[in-house]
Formats: structure tokens, C-alpha cells, sequence
């Protein structure tokens, strides 16, 4: 793979994520940004966090309750621990995974590291979010998109600017799946007590890439528009369905849901 799309002048989301996450993925860059931004909004450690236990509960639900065994995770980052094939195939080992993500270091890492049971799949797509038709082209085979495929949208579409696009961009995805489908959606807000994300979202418009954007509780949900939400809606993901054993987490200013296409 060609390197020459790396920038390691330029701090990029998914090694600052990594970095925040205690991961080792990232350059002197993204370390000053994300340490920055963590001065900024301390609690952005807690969000990333509570954004990869969301992922595993959500998947966790629709491997072991839902009898679904195909998952499509668009924008899914450098890897880290209880990655979706990880949590999937653990439970059900013949569980298929594509993994998309247009950065050329997530793509190197992914290859390396995220590898599949033996009864299972996993592969990787080197595809934008922008662009949801060319991904909808792509998935097939290993996945089939005439059985149900729960698609994962974590912290990404807050990198699409424009509302009407991000929406149109879940319509192209969630048309092309099957009844019986999911969305895993996650989204950074100013609610939540995320108030203080405001200055930290305008110093890395400034200083990193790609470009993000918060979204209120309403337009999170206005990318369900069609789908049953499972309960218990779109809340904190934090507070999507948490251990009980464990108390009520405490809230994070990024919203998580789950919803079935009917």
C-alpha cells in the first residue's frame, strides 16, 4: 500500500481516538492535539470509552438476541481492544465483518491485526463515508445483503457537515439492507453536559482532520426516521442498556442507539 496518503504533520482523528483510548498508534501530532483538546473537555477520554463499551454491548445484543451474523462497521478506526469481529465471533464464530475506513494507516493495521475465526470472515474496504453508494457496491460477497446486516456507524457521521447528507447517507445504507437490518449509531452532542465540547470541536476544526461537528438529541434521531429504535432510545450511549451489577454510568456527551429496519 502506498504511504504517501499518510500525513503525520496533521493531527487525524483515528490515531488521536487511539491515543485517547491508551493506544500507541498515533504520532507526536496527534498526542499534542488530543492531550490539547483533553485540557480543553477532560472528559473526551470518558466518551471514547464509553463509545467502545457501546460498541460490544450493541453488538453483543445483536450477535447473541437478534441471530444477526453480518455486520458492516463504516469508519471503524485504528484497532484496539474487543474490536466488532472480535465481540461478534466470539459469540457466533461464522459472523462476517467488513470493516471500512479510507485512512491508510487504519487500513495497514486493520490487515494486520483484525483477523477472523476460522469459520468466519473478515475483510476490509478502503472506502469514504461520503460516498455510501460505492460502499453498498462493494460489501458483496463476503457479506449478502439479502440476510440482515447490522450496519455500524460510530463517531462518524459527525464528519459529514451537512445534516441532509449525513441523513442521506444512512438512507443509501439502511435501502440497501434486507428487514430484519440494524443501524448502530453513534453522535458527539453539545447536550449531555457536552457544553464544553464547543471550544474543543473549534480547536481541532483548526488543527486536525477531518473536520467534526456536534449534533442535538433530535437530529441523532432524525437518522432513525423509518426504523424501530430499540428501547431504551437515543440516550447516552453510557446508558444504553448497562450492566445493572454496575450502577448507573455516568452520562457522556455522546449519543448511542440502536434501530431495526422493519
Amino acid at each position: 500500500m502506498s504511504n504517501d496518503r499518510i500525513r503525520t504533520d496533521v493531527a487525524h482523528n483515528a490515531r488521536v481516538w487511539n491515543h485517547w483510548l491508551g493506544g500507541k498508534d498515533n504520532y507526536p501530532v496527534d498526542r499534542a492535539v488530543g492531550d490539547h483538546v483533553t485540557n480543553l473537555y477532560p472528559s473526551i477520554g470518558e466518551v471514547a470509552r464509553a463509545d467502545r463499551a457501546f460498541l460490544g454491548r450493541a453488538v453483543t445484543h445483536l450477535t447473541a438476541e437478534a441471530g444477526v451474523r453480518q455486520f458492516l462497521d463504516i469508519g471503524t478506526g485504528l484497532p484496539t481492544a474487543e474490536n466488532t469481529h472480535e465481540v461478534a465471533q466470539r459469540i457466533a464464530p461464522d459472523s462476517k465483518v467488513v470493516y471500512v475506513d479510507n485512512d491508510p494507516i487504519v487500513l495497514a493495521h486493520a490487515r494486520a491485526l483484525l483477523t477472523s475465526s476460522p469459520e468466519g470472515r473478515t475483510e476490509y474496504l478502503d472506502a469514504d463515508a461520503h460516498d455510501a453508494a460505492a460502499i453498498v457496491a462493494a460489501v458483496e460477497p463476503p457479506l449478502d445483503l439479502r440476510e440482515p446486516i447490522a450496519v455500524i456507524m460510530l463517531g462518524i457521521l459527525n464528519f459529514i457537515m451537512d445534516t441532509d447528507h449525513a441523513r442521506g447517507i444512512v438512507r443509501t445504507l439502511m435501502d440497501a439492507v434486507p428487514s430484519g437490518s440494524y443501524l448502530v449509531l453513534t453522535h458527539p452532542t453539545l447536550e449531555l453536559g457536552g457544553e464544553g465540547n464547543a471550544e474543543a470541536m473549534a480547536f481541532w476544526n483548526e488543527n486536525a482532520t477531518p473536520p467534526i461537528t456536534a449534533r442535538t438529541g433530535a437530529e441523532v434521531a432524525s437518522f432513525f426516521d423509518g426504523l424501530e429504535v430499540l428501547e431504551p432510545g437515543v440516550v447516552s450511549c453510557s446508558r444504553w442498556r448497562p450492566d445493572p451489577a454496575a450502577g448507573e454510568p455516568p452520562l457522556v456527551a455522546q449519543f448511542g442507539a440502536v434501530g431495526r429496519k422493519p
